[in-house]
């Protein structure tokens, strides 16, 4: 008599391998057969016509603080995501001496656009050292697993202090210290150690990073804690304006930490089409030499949602629309629709003052009509040139901004934009299908849990399935095995987790059960339930039948079961 048995499905194993029929047989937290007809269940599950699938295995997030207070961390654990890492881009909240916990709360906010006072009412800080914030989260009962990467920059400022947030060089002692407690977080069960060295990322108030400029030094003091544990992995994100400069030291990297991988954010940019063949080029120089250095690549273009409810949009940079920021959304509407204040703000042009708090890729929405499109419902992230605001604009015969401006206007307020800031130069996927593609890669960018009021990608895993395997039209779509592959398997095996991410027996018993017909995401939606009525964009989700967590069901027919079997993963 098994505990639980799922009848006749359509089983794609997370290995790759063809999809086949049979049953699946769960006992206690772990599978007990795959395929074929399995004995009696206590409780039997039929699945004909459904996929049944891994859990999925997120393995950039950002919900750092958020998995201190909330246990079902949603919108992932929605979207039948069972295990989910975070501590990426560098960014977190340990180590942290109680002085520097304001400035690592500024420095998520500016680089993660997650409110600070969410933090500052949520955060209990009943941690000092990295170990310490392990234990914090270990002590909750939650939803899906979650593990966590040491973050650079709060490392780099509990050692140097205000010289890290002045980007100052690092000394020897500084280096050595930081070796050292870098190797007691990865003994402590850190999965790896992140950084970032792109001016993308900027603090509260516009400054770069603490260790956007760290020296090669440094960066070697990493490796070798890295080294010295014989596991874990190091996550980057860099402009790579010198690539050759950029994987040399990457290069060094992989050889003084005894062949740990290497990853980092993998994205074209607008204005320099050349980039990503010049990286690409770089990452399969350094295969070729036997050295790990892998992409990490999204399912969409990352891109901004712009609208009144969103923290962003073209008309936020204009001091007279600041002044309505604060209003409730049904009194901005109502002011926005006033002739005279409509003239007025259309008259303005956008603030270099406001410009300059934003990343330079973002500053785009001030002026890229062309590079705008209507989201829509269902929500098109494959829109083409005719969906955009200045087409849009030129159909109705008026100028894109004031098409914006009436649109956005128009409604209840929940309208959106599309902005692509990376991988669209072609206005297709083309880009994107060829990184997902690329056998140097892996699956990620989620980034669940941050840019509360601007991106919603928590959703990408069934993004994955009903854009790529079912409703693609401008292109080619990705077999289910693979991308399926992609999103388990392959994501648990880079981050050392073997007892995941494919349906065999004796291995943990995450499943999903999905009605790939059915399977949809919501238009994204504002919603105030973070700490201190802070906002986020969440997107809900059909044709989840059953997502299971080591055997537990936590989510039925989308609703939260209650279950909490979900726990802290210690690597190593």
């Amino acid at each position: 008599m098994h505990d639980i048995v799922i009848r006749g499905g359509s089983i794609v194993d997370g290995t790759g391998a063809a999809a086949f029929t049979g049953d699946l047989a769960i006992d206690g937290d772990r599978i007990a057969q795959v395929g074929g007809k399995a004995g009696p269940g206590r409780r039997e599950i039929p699945a004909d016509g459904r996929l049944v699938t891994p859990g999925w295995v997120d393995i950039h997030t950002h919900y750092d603080g958020q998995a201190t207070w909330d246990p079902v961390l949603a919108p992932s654990s929605v979207h039948g995501v069972t295990t989910l890492i975070f501590g990426n881009c560098g960014v977190g909240f340990a180590p942290c001496r109680p002085r520097d916990r304001q400035a690592l709360i500024d420095l998520m906010e500016g680089v993660e656009e997650v409110p600070g006072v969410v933090f500052t009412t949520g955060l209990r800080w009943d941690w000092e050292s990295f170990d310490e914030y392990l234990a914090t989260l270990g002590r909750m009962a939650r939803t899906v697993d979650v593990g966590t990467q040491l973050a650079h920059h709060p490392l780099r400022v509990f050692v140097m202090g205000e010289r890290a947030l002045r980007r100052g060089a690092a000394a020897p002692e500084d280096i050595a210290q930081m070796e050292a407690l870098a190797g007691a977080a990865l003994r402590a069960g850190a999965f790896g150690i992140t950084t970032s060295r792109t001016d993308q990322h900027m603090t509260l108030a516009g400054e770069q990073v603490p260790g956007r400029h760290a020296g090669a030094d440094e960066l070697m003091g990493l490796a070798r804690a890295l080294r010295g544990v014989r596991r874990g992995v190091l996550g980057l994100n860099a402009d790579f304006e010198d690539v050759e400069a950029e994987f040399a030291w990457m290069r060094d990297f992989t050889r003084e930490s005894g062949g740990r991988p290497v990853y980092f954010l993998h994205f074209d940019r607008p204005h320099d089409r050349g980039r990503l063949p010049r990286i690409s080029a770089a990452i399969r120089a350094a295969r070729a030499e036997g050295l790990p250095i892998t992409g990490q690549v999204g399912g969409r273009p990352a891109g901004l949602l712009l609208g009144l409810s969103t923290d962003l949009n073209p008309f936020i940079l204009r001091e007279s629309f600041t002044e309505l920021a604060r209003l409730p959304l049904p009194e901005r509407l109502s002011r926005l629709r006033d002739p005279a204040l409509r003239a007025r703000i259309l008259a303005e042009e956008a603030s270099p003052r406001l410009l300059r708090l934003l990343p330079p890729l973002s500053r785009f929405i001030a002026t890229r009509w062309e590079g705008m499109y209507v989201l829509g419902e269902p929500p098109d992230y494959e829109p083409t040139a005719e969906r955009s605001v200045a087409a849009m604009a030129a159909r109705a015969g008026v100028t894109p901004q004031e098409y914006c401006y009436d649109y956005l206007a128009g409604s209840d307020g929940g309208r959106m934009l599309f902005f692509p800031l990376v991988n669209y130069a072609t206005g297709d996927h083309s880009v994107v299908r060829d990184l997902l593609c690329d056998p140097h890669t892996v699956f990620g960018l989620s980034d669940g849990g941050a840019h509360c009021g601007s991106i919603c990608d928590g959703a990408i895993p069934t993004f994955m399935l009903t854009h790529w395997v079912r409703d693609r039209t401008r292109g080619p779509r990705l077999p289910l095995e693979f991308v399926v592959k992609r999103m388990t398997g392959e994501t648990a095996a880079f981050m050392g987790l073997a007892d995941r991410g494919r349906l065999a027996p004796g291995l943990k018993a995450d499943v999903n059960i999905i009605d790939l017909d059915r399977l949809r995401s919501g238009h994204p939606e504002m919603i105030a339930d973070l700490p201190a009525d802070g906002r986020r964009l969440i997107q809900r989700a059909e044709g989840y039948g059953l997502t299971m967590v080591s055997g537990v069901p936590v989510f039925e027919n989308g609703e939260d079961t209650g279950a909490r079997p979900g726990v802290l993963l210690r690597a190593g």
